[in-house]
């Protein structure tokens, strides 16, 4: 589940009439396509083997690692699985250590989606940031795009930080901290604006190789 191309509408709208840059963007590239991931375990688990890798690297090692191991959504193909054979679809040492960690959590009722889903904003990225491997940035992809919750700002996500810069006109890409006190005066429609960010960041990056 995630945000509907109405949902992202109606917020991005409602920011840009008191955001004037937002408005002229918006006017200029569109609106950003709704990014949808299952709820639950196996959307974890591709958040997981998409950390620090582009997303058609990410991509392919999900398909590897299906291939491989049958299931992306039963926790217990992970942890009844060889190391060698996780490796061999394109996980790190340390990713598969994480991924049985993950794998754990869910089968042991550590991570439970059914109470994680009842949880504040906050209180369901401490839940998250508990598992191995997951800090906040996977915690808040995972909140976004398989829970379709409004107003979470991946403040650390570099494609935001890109994208904010050329929104804004920054002379330098803002950090964390500066990303996140610019964007809280975009509460409660911050999930739009971090989808924006990233269309943003694409569509102008997409401009600038073509001149090349």
């Amino acid at each position: 589940m995630s945000l509907t191309r109405d949902q992202i509408d109606a917020s991005l709208k409602a920011v840009a009439r008191k955001d004037a840059n937002v408005k002229a963007w918006l006017k200029r590239i569109g609106l950003p396509e709704p990014r949808s991931r299952p709820r639950g375990y196996e959307a974890l688990l591709r958040t997981l083997v998409g950390q620090q890798v582009s997303v058609a690297a990410a991509r392919s090692i999900a398909a590897k690692l299906e291939l491989a191991i049958g299931s992306l959504g039963d926790p217990l193909a992970i942890l009844q699985a060889e190391d060698d054979l996780l490796r061999s679809a394109g996980l790190s040492r340390q990713k598969v250590s994480y991924a049985r960690a993950l794998a754990e959590a869910v089968t042991s009722g550590a991570l439970n989606f059914k109470k994680l889903a009842k949880l504040g904003d906050e209180e369901a990225i401490v839940m998250l940031s508990s598992v191995k491997g997951f800090g906040r940035w996977s915690a808040e992809i995972y909140l976004m795009f398989a829970e379709g919750r409004p107003d979470i700002w991946p403040s650390g996500d570099l494609g935001v930080q890109e994208g904010l810069k050329r929104l804004q006109n920054h002379p330098e890409r803002p950090r964390d901290k500066a990303t996140r006190d610019i964007g809280a005066v975009w509460s409660p429609h911050r999930s739009a604006m971090a989808l924006f960010c990233w269309h943003v960041y694409a569509v102008t990056t997409k401009a600038e190789k073509a001149t090349l």
